[in-house]
């Protein structure tokens, strides 16, 4: 009885050492990209294979970028939040709600413009071939997604789109 148990025991200990093993191997490359300090941008340098020297000019390009972004993103959603309270009390298109679309696509505009401005800036700090698969890469996600909804052609609003549209 004794000699059964303590093989149960030496199996479980056994059992949890070899998956704690596995566990701790199947993850480091995961662990080393959250210690990085740009844990954000990790994937950019190992995806588009980028020198040291590339990977830190891009790290200051969005670290300048962040600030813009950010403060873009904030008026977008004040501009958003405008038009819903107008829209909880409207049962037509007024004249405010028109100009409050208008403003909120311009804000829209100039979002995507900085972006593709920013998207461009880190292209060219990239190796030529990188950058521009790098640019096809962030075309496809941020600019030209194809959305449909029930048929050919409808335009529709995405998950995968900005979250401001």
């Amino acid at each position: 009885m004794k000699r059964g148990a303590l093989i149960l025991i030496l199996g479980v200990v056994l059992g949890l050492c070899a998956y704690c093993g596995f566990y701790f191997a199947g993850t480091a490359s995961r662990r080393a990209l959250l210690e990085s300090e740009t844990p954000e941008l990790e994937w950019l340098k190992r995806e588009f294979r980028l020198a040291d020297s590339a990977f830190d000019r891009v790290v200051r390009l969005h670290d300048a970028y962040k600030s813009e972004c950010a403060e873009m993103c904030r008026r977008i959603d004040a501009r958003n939040q405008e038009l819903k309270e107008l829209l909880a009390k409207a049962d037509q298109v007024t004249p405010e709600i028109e100009s409050k679309l208008a403003e909120a696509g311009q804000l829209r505009l100039q979002c995507q413009k900085n972006m593709l401005r920013h998207f461009l800036e880190v292209s060219r700090n990239m190796p030529p071939d990188q950058g521009k698969r790098y640019l096809a890469w962030v075309q496809e996600k941020t600019f030209l997604p194809e959305h449909k909804m029930h048929g050919k052609g409808t335009a529709s609003v995405t998950s995968d789109e900005h979250r401001h549209k």
